[in-house]
């Protein structure tokens, strides 16, 4: 070990930072905004390792080799000069190996260089800078690979901002943390030492653009991109619902005898782990509208929403892996539990699930109509087609729903699908790469198919009660327009 001043890392390091020098977590997340100093205390607790501990061999990671040379490589070589301990290491540039005069070192890697990880043994910590950008396959090898032989502590240091509410770092870190995890946020504020002009660069990013400002400024979890929707108004309705539970969850059961499924047998199951979410349970009164988006294009994932067609508000979904006919019957009995809902599913893929929910004498499917080639007359079929000409309609009327009225939107996983449904490099809108687009398409079918199903509730109805006479009440019942004057007048619709 050398012996250095440690009365000096006070005045090198930010106060937000310097109690982390003795933190032995083995996960250590540093997460903020721009310019809150990050990078460079992750290469100030390397540099401070080196020099009072051994034996070590630390990685430091990114996703692309290339663009480690001019950042932690930089960064590292920068302390080593500031604390006047040059002389105390070896900078090999070419091969980005930095060692310690007392036999530590560290060796940096990109996490694209294969080769080069492969040589790499006996890690005893690891610094990956610009977490954001790695998978947590990724992330699971380096956990793997910090096996090296140490009577110190091994840990992983984590910097990044947080850009996108979907990334698995939330989800693993966050909102379900792992033991032995440290956590800290900070934002330019922490940073005492950051320079006057670029301070005022970011804090001008507050009028400019409040909402790029409170993600990539103060480094609060949201989405920088071009997500197609609104990010701001997503995020937050995801935020509002984070504490709220379904009403229910689970799926149907039936019984299914002679190829059919007796309607009177339906039930549904509650299950935690069910694939059918139920948000608002059916009203008698009310009609409903079922958008589904059929596998295809490389998803093994089939897609469903049931929407109010009073209000509009999303009330169920159901996402899963299924076979077609499986999932075409879980549909048909969805689509009975909320009052034999208007049914839509797409047909660009395989034309089997309406086909089905035919055969199973579903009465109420959506009816597109196209010109017949051969005639060129209108024919009518079931389904909804997604076309060059259909696409951009239904995407540009669900942007417009959920930037006018987001609240009516219940799914979180719908919401983060949102987040990462972008333009491409040719303006298109689709899922990023990685992505699924499955319950964006099939929420915009189901708001687009509404106008063929009634919007209104249903009128109550009124049960002829036992004291009138024997002859009126025959009288009602053997006359429909009679029974439905009759309970107009009872609900004082007229006079």
């Amino acid at each position: 070990m050398i012996t250095i001043d440690l009365r000096n890392l006070p005045k090198v390091t930010n106060k937000k930072y310097y109690p982390l020098y003795k933190d032995k977590s083995r996960y250590l997340i540093l997460y903020g905004g721009a310019g809150s100093g990050k990078s460079v205390f992750a290469a100030q607790k390397l540099v401070f390792r080196m020099l009072t501990e051994k034996p070590h061999k630390f990685l430091v990671v990114r996703k692309v080799a290339r663009t480690i040379r001019g950042s932690a490589f930089a960064e590292i070589r920068n302390i080593i000069s500031n604390w006047g301990m040059s002389k105390l290491f070896n900078i090999n540039k070419s091969d980005m190996v930095i060692t310690c005069k007392n036999g530590n070192m560290i060796v940096f890697a990109g996490l694209d260089d294969v080769e080069k990880l492969k040589s790499i043994s006996g890690v005893t910590g690891i610094w990956v800078e610009e977490a954001s950008e790695i998978t947590q396959e990724d992330f699971q090898q380096l956990d793997l690979r910090l096996r090296g032989k140490t009577q110190n502590y091994k840990q992983i240091i984590f910097s990044f901002n947080p850009v996108s509410i979907t990334h698995w770092l939330k989800e693993v870190f966050f909102d379900d943390p792992k033991p032995r995890t440290k956590i800290i946020h900070s934002t330019y504020k922490d940073n005492r030492f950051i320079d006057d002009e670029y301070k005022k660069v970011l804090e001008e990013m507050k009028e400019t653009d409040p909402y790029y400002y409170t993600v990539y400024t103060l480094g609060e979890w949201g989405v920088v991109g071009k997500t197609i929707f609104d990010a701001e108004k997503v995020t937050n309705r995801i935020v509002q619902l984070k504490n709220q539970s379904p009403a229910k969850q689970g799926f149907f059961i039936y019984d299914y005898t002679n190829e059919k499924i007796r309607d009177n047998t339906i039930t549904f199951k509650d299950d935690k782990n069910g694939y059918i979410t139920i948000y608002e349970p059916p009203d008698k009164a009310k009609p409903y509208v079922i958008g589904g988006d059929t596998a295809g294009e490389g998803s093994d994932y089939f897609a469903a929403h049931v929407i109010d067609n009073v209000t509009g508000k999303q009330v169920a979904t159901l996402h899963h892996q299924f076979d077609e006919d499986l999932f075409t019957r879980q549909v048909y009995c969805l689509g009975k539990y909320y009052n034999n809902a208007l049914i839509g599913l797409e047909t660009n893929f395989s034309t089997f699930p309406v086909k089905e929910l035919e055969r199973l004498g579903y009465k109420k499917q959506y009816i597109r109509e196209q010109p017949d080639t051969y005639t060129g007359r209108l024919k009518k079929s079931y389904g909804f087609k997604t076309t060059k000409v259909t696409r951009p309609v239904i995407i540009a009327n669900l942007v417009k729903i959920v930037r006018e009225s987001t609240e009516l939107i219940n799914d979180i996983p719908t919401l983060e699908e949102m987040l990462t449904f972008v333009r491409n490099e040719q303006g298109k809108p689709e899922a990023q790469e990685g992505q699924h687009d499955d319950l964006v398409m099939s929420l915009a079918i189901a708001y687009h198919i509404r106008e063929q199903q009634d919007m209104k509730v249903a009128p109550r109805q009124i049960e002829i009660p036992d004291h009138l006479p024997e002859d009126v009440k025959q009288d009602l019942l053997n006359d429909p327009e009679a029974l439905e004057l009759w309970q107009r007048q009872q609900r004082g619709e007229i006079i």
